[in-house]
């Protein structure tokens, strides 16, 4: 207990001994303009990748393609591999593996078979997608800009236009569903819900970018830019990657579960 109070003490004096420096230094020079930095956040229409050399695109779109080959060849990987090794007594890898899926097939709230093989492989697609795009920000991949500067790549969902593609699969998803369960009835169960796709994006896009947008403004200010980015950075980007994936997996749960419902016949009155 007496060398974790130590080491706390010592690393607070170090903190405390660095904001002292940043007040008396300065500001070593220009770190930007602070709005533009956060219009090209939300934008993406200053720092362009060359795509093949053939278009210049956003950097979220480069990680959106980095996210994907990564987890397409991890399941490749997992499938070929690890899966034909699997034992009615689970190692650890498999214990966590078969606990993340049996926990996001329960998402589903479908109790049924056939109908779970679906939507418990979409949610767990996309449940992981999210999380594992979310965190992809925070090893800090660099990639070079048409203007020839370096930057960070972004988390593939603080491009809107990937939130939208996400909330409108998911909402084709359930669409789908509906049909194919429930038949009219789930056509116009899910056409109720005009808005999911919109309430879906916009809740991913502005969760993630709010923690962007916090951790660009902390960078910007000299006062701010020791430790606290590093704290900041990594607690919001966490938070965002679990409850994130956990609101849309239920969501889409949840509404695929209501929409292949079929009614219930009503009983006759007896003549």
């Amino acid at each position: 207990m007496k060398q974790h109070k130590k080491g706390l003490i010592i690393w607070l004096g170090i903190v405390t001994v660095l904001l002292v420096l940043t007040f008396v230094v300065g500001s070593p020079g220009e770190h930007g303009d602070v709005q533009a930095a956060m219009r090209d956040a939300v934008l993406h229409d200053m720092n362009r990748i060359s795509l093949f050399g053939l278009k210049e695109v956003n950097p979220a779109l480069i990680s959106a393609m980095t996210v994907s080959a990564i987890l397409l060849i991890a399941a490749l990987l997992i499938r070929i591999l690890v899966i034909p090794r699997f034992s009615y007594v689970p190692g650890r890898f498999q214990l966590a593996l078969e606990t993340v899926v049996s926990t996001l097939d329960g998402m589903a709230l479908i109790k049924e078979p056939g109908r779970i093989s679906f939507v418990g492989a979409y949610v767990f697609a996309a449940g992981v997608y999210i999380f594992c795009g979310t965190l992809f920000e925070l090893f800090g991949f660099q990639a070079v800009t048409t203007a020839g500067h370096s930057i960070a790549l972004p988390a593939p969902l603080s491009d809107v236009n990937a939130a939208i593609c996400m909330g409108c699969m998911s909402y084709l998803a359930i669409l789908g569903g509906g049909i194919r369960h429930a038949g009219m009835h789930g056509f116009k169960a899910t056409l109720k819900e005009f808005s999911l796709p919109i309430s879906m994006s916009f809740r991913l896009f502005g969760a993630l970018l709010s923690g962007l947008l916090v951790t660009e403004l902390v960078y910007h200010y000299a006062a701010l830019s020791y430790v606290l980015p590093v704290i900041v950075g990594i607690m919001f980007t966490l938070l965002h990657a679990l409850v994130q994936a956990y609101v849309l997996t239920m969501l889409v749960g949840m509404y695929y579960h209501e929409v292949t419902e079929k009614p219930e016949s009503k009983p006759q009155k007896a003549k």
